[in-house]
């Protein structure tokens, strides 16, 4: 007999917003409800809009048989808002009121909550949703992908196929307005229902640890901040009454903290997304003692704790990262945003005032960012992808979504579900649509679909299920995680849920090529999801990945590391900001063979001419990605290609490989000159100018380093010439000069004005030096004595003549009494001699 929970249900605030919220529905079809973590969104409002309330309605009461659908992030709040539905019902899941998670289902005739995930797969085949009036989507505020992306495809639905698919998404925050214009489009916001929460004041207790500690780098978390958090919730216990719920980042964080709290006078208990669902239940019914809940994000808005009085918070929270450059993703550790702080302090005052401690100071809390951001600015976008080129949209142009997705990230996803078949042209494959039906990411589903032909259908799943579901504690080898779950380890209920879901969604027929090994078969599906991330050992203990990214193992003592494998097959690796390798978190050992076989379309051959180590080399080079495999010398390169190659060394070694001589330098600072003064047409012979012209100076035949030397640079460069330059440079840039003595002198170019060094007797009579480029530059004269050394420098020699040369006369006449001196050196004869002797 049912007995519905009358009193219960009166104490939810949130029911004196369903008028509102059924007018809304009855009027526009969509709404925004706006309602506090506590106030029954989740589990009244289902209820009213199936019918199952007696409750004052302005909507038409929904057809016998339609059903409510709810929408929840998370399995762990899917399960649980059955649960209290069916329990303010008074029968159990399973009758009025069911859920469908991943690998479990209960169906209920009136309402169903379901993961965002599973309404997307059931959207792909059944759009319509033709036995469905109305869809909650729960806790939007939170911006997860699959969230935005399911909303998406329901506005989809209402405008072509069920405008009578009534849609209310509801946010524990009151920041509606996006979600308002989003669900209204064209015809304006829609209608925003709100509720006021019925909670109590909560007192903010700034509580910092004493002295500054490292902000969190990755996945790592300061211990110290780790025990600090637990010596916040000793102090709790101590001052304060009631349950004490913390906030921790991660699983591993709430088990480190879970030791540290052993002998609390208290029940500690743990709840996240792996948590079994005895212990989901424990946690969501009032305890018999006192309580101290420790938790992930999912207890900010999706769970209501019974009992909390207070709150500690870490201040920590995981937000996804993808390099997409390298293929690699993992979660890491953030400041928490100051509306997730919030959602997380209002959970003391549920019931009564509370408290909240937070692990920051309050000057720190201004700093911290106002809302997380959302995950598709974040997250690998392979899964998006794939769900919008099944819908039919593969751009996302015409999906309606709160923010686009980010090009870059899109086009990295496209590319690789290109790779693995899923995708032709932007458009999903059939293939594409069977990875879909997986359930799993399409990498994973990949290695479930071509793994069972080589390993089987048992083997396959059991592997993609442990890289899809990993256990709460695993080591770095991936096979003995595995082999421990085949014996019943922890977690191997859960795991052995998901393998059998993974195995019904393979085709009978896929029966295995072999019976391999264990590590064989981990490694091969591992490297069918990942094939990029093969890798082979390099001296040193490091290793090389496909991808071209270095990677190395996490400590010498792992079991990986104990192994000394020369090629890996890596399931899990990140990189942490900054870090010049990726770190190997679990990988598989596994042979060059199943490298070959698992990665085979990175496997290419191609001959190698390059500039390499100082020298041209030839060879033909097998590779798998970036990993050589195998080289051999080639006996006949391509011409062309050497003396590509040989010009890139140029450009990289410089001009110094060729035979300068002394022609050639002086042609070259001639040329110099020449572009300097006149410009073009004269060449630019400056050292980039020269080496665009590398490719034309390599001769026929050339193939290794050596022969650069032979190159005739002289020839090469009065080749850049245009003719009308090449006729006339010896009249803008002589290469000698004759003086008044008959002396043909050489013109240095090598500054920036040519230049001529002469002795001085050899310059009698001459009272001005000529005039280069065409009349433009002078001669800047050097004026020697008759031992070689400068005496003068001037570019006006009749000036110098008039004024500078008595000065020179009487110092170095009585040095150089053979030479003549004359007083008026204009009138005297030059010469090369000396004076005769007397």
């Amino acid at each position: 007999m049912r007995t519905v929970r009358r009193e219960a249900l009166s104490e939810l605030p949130v029911r004196h917003a369903v008028p509102a919220l059924r007018s809304a529905l009855s009027g526009r079809g969509v709404a925004v409800l706006a309602a506090p973590p506590g106030t029954g969104k989740t589990t009244l409002v289902p209820l009213a809009l199936a019918g199952l309330l007696d409750m004052s309605s302005s909507m038409d009461a929904p057809r016998d048989g339609d059903q409510v659908i709810v929408v929840e992030p998370r399995r762990l709040a899917a399960r649980a808002a059955a649960r209290r539905m069916a329990w303010l019902l008074g029968e159990r899941v399973g009758e009025r009121v069911g859920f469908t998670v991943r690998g479990e289902h209960r169906h209920g005739s009136r309402v169903q909550v379901v993961t965002t995930g599973v309404l997307l797969q059931r959207l792909q085949h059944d759009p319509e949703l033709a036995d469905v009036s109305a869809v909650i989507l729960d806790e939007c505020h939170e911006r997860h992908l699959d969230a935005d992306t399911t909303l998406a495809f329901l506005l989809d639905v209402r405008a072509a196929l069920r405008p009578d698919l009534h849609l209310v998404a509801a946010s524990a925050t009151a920041d509606t307005a996006p979600w308002s214009r989003l669900l209204g489009g064209d015809d304006g916001p829609a209608p925003v229902v709100e509720t006021e929460a019925a909670l109590h004041p909560v007192e903010v207790v700034w509580a910092p640890p004493e002295r500054p500690l490292p902000p969190p780098h990755g996945m790592r978390v300061d211990p110290a901040l780790l025990a600090h958090v637990a010596a916040l919730v000793r102090r709790a216990l101590a001052e304060r009454d009631g349950d004490v719920l913390c906030f921790l980042p991660g699983v591993g964080e709430i088990a480190r903290v879970a030791g540290m709290l052993s002998g609390t006078p208290a029940d500690v208990l743990q709840v996240h997304g792996q948590a079994p669902p005895a212990v989901q239940d424990a946690v969501l019914a009032p305890g018999e003692r006192r309580r101290v809940v420790l938790a992930t994000s999912v207890a900010e808005s999706s769970l209501t704790v019974p009992g909390v009085r207070v709150v500690v918070d870490s201040g920590l929270a995981r937000e996804p990262r993808t390099d997409h450059a390298r293929g690699l993703g993992a979660l890491t550790t953030v400041r928490a945003s100051r509306a997730a702080a919030e959602q997380r302090a209002g959970r003391a005052g549920r019931e009564a005032p509370g408290a909240v401690y937070r692990c920051w100071s309050e000057a720190e809390h201004e700093r911290l960012p106002g809302r997380p951001r959302p995950e598709i600015e974040l997250a690998d976008l392979a899964s998006f992808a794939l769900q919008i080129a099944c819908w039919g949209d593969p751009d996302a142009r015409n999906l309606a979504l709160l923010d686009p997705p980010p090009e870059a990230a899109l086009q990295a996803a496209r590319s690789t579900l290109t790779a693995i078949g899923a995708v032709e042209g932007g458009r999903a494959t059939e293939r594409g649509r069977r990875l879909a039906r997986a359930g799993v990411h399409p990498r994973l589903a990949r290695a479930l679909l071509d793994g069972a032909q080589q390993v089987g259908r048992r083997t396959a799943a059991e592997i993609v299920a442990l890289l899809s579901e990993p256990p709460r504690s695993v080591g770095d080898d991936l096979t003995a995680t595995w082999r421990s779950l085949r014996r019943d380890g922890p977690d191997a209920a859960r795991w052995r849920d998901e393998v059998r879901r993974l195995e019904q969604a393979l085709p009978a027929d896929s029966a295995p090529i072999s019976r391999p090994t264990d590590d064989v078969a981990a490694g091969t599906v591992v490297a069918l999801a990942f094939p990029e991330r093969v890798a082979r050992a390099r001296p040193g203990g490091a290793y090389l990945m496909a991808s071209g990214t270095g990677a190395a193992l996490l400590s010498d003592g792992s079991a990986l590391a104990s192994a000394r494998a020369t090629w890996l097959a890596i399931a899990v690796a990140d990189r942490p900001a900054g870090a010049p390798s990726a770190r190997v978190r679990q990988a598989v050992v596994i042979d060059e063979d199943v490298a070959r076989l698992a990665a085979a379309s990175l496997l290419h051959m191609a001959d190698e001419i390059a500039w390499r180590d100082g020298d041209v080399i030839a060879r033909r080079v097998e590779r798998l990605g970036a990993i050589e495999l195998s080289a051999r010398p080639l006996t006949t390169p391509d011409p062309g290609l050497l003396r590509k190659a040989l010009a890139q060394g140029l450009r990289e070694a410089g001009l110094s490989l060729l035979t300068w001589t002394p022609a050639a330098t002086a042609l070259r600072e001639r040329l110099a000159f020449c572009h300097r003064a006149l410009g073009d047409p004269w060449p630019a012979v400056d050292d980039t100018a020269l080496l665009d012209h590398a490719l034309d100076w390599m001769p026929a035949g050339a193939r290794r380093r050596a022969d650069l030397a032979k190159i005739d640079v002289t020839a090469a460069l009065r080749r850049l010439l245009p003719w009308e330059c090449a006729a006339r440079l010896d009249e803008m840039a002589p290469e000698r000069i004759e003086v008044p003595s008959g002396s043909r002198v050489r013109v240095d170019y090598s500054g920036e004005r040519p230049v001529l060094a002469v002795k001085l007797q050899e310059l009698f009579g001459w009272t001005a030096a000529p005039a280069l480029a065409g009349g433009r530059v002078p001669l800047l004269v050097h004026l020697l004595s008759p031992a070689g050394r400068p005496a003068a420098v001037t570019a006006d020699l009749a000036s110098f003549w008039k004024e500078g040369y008595k000065a020179v006369r009487a110092e170095l006449r009585g040095r150089y009494p053979r030479h003549p001196w004359p007083e008026d050196p204009t009138q005297a004869p030059p010469t090369r001699r000396l004076n005769p002797r007397r």
